[in-house]
């Protein structure tokens, strides 16, 4: 018996100390579309420096000329796009899908111009590390599509 109560006790103890709760998907979701607005506001802001915070040391970053490996060379590459005064262009998500595990996130939306007009759509995978940020694992925008309907 005594065996019994210790082991119930055990048991007490590692629940007591578990997170108080889970976050729910929509708690997932929203903390990614979060972290995506903010991101989206490094460049608005011209903020380079916030633009890397985000940014997974083995971030790879797709360009229509070059693949970017690791968080220096996305750093680098995307730095052109930080200078001057007015932001090249801008993005919004309107879709965030996170795994059931809550480790991994798709967030996607248009991409506009400096003039507001839609010249693309965006798909980021965020992973989330172990203090409980978002950072980037992969970004890659795409053309819309003009597509025919046949």
């Amino acid at each position: 018996m005594l065996v019994l109560i210790k082991r119930l006790l055990f048991a007490g103890l590692l629940v007591a100390s578990a997170p108080v709760f889970a976050a729910s998907a929509t708690d997932l979701q929203k903390q990614v579309a979060d972290a995506e607005r903010a991101f989206a506001h490094t460049m608005a802001v011209r903020d380079h420096a916030a633009f890397v915070s985000f940014l997974s040391p083995d971030a790879v970053f797709f360009s229509r000329a070059e693949v970017l490996h690791g968080k220096k060379e996305v750093s680098a590459g995307w730095k052109r796009f930080y200078e001057g005064s007015e932001a090249p262009f801008s993005w919004r998500p309107d879709q965030v899908e996170v795994l059931a595990s809550g480790d991994l996130a798709l967030s996607t939306g248009p991409v506009f111009d400096a003039h507001g007009r839609q010249i693309g759509r965006f798909n980021s995978i965020w992973r989330r590390e172990p203090q409980g940020q978002w950072r980037i694992v992969f970004d890659k925008g795409d053309s819309p599509c003009e597509c025919s309907s046949q």
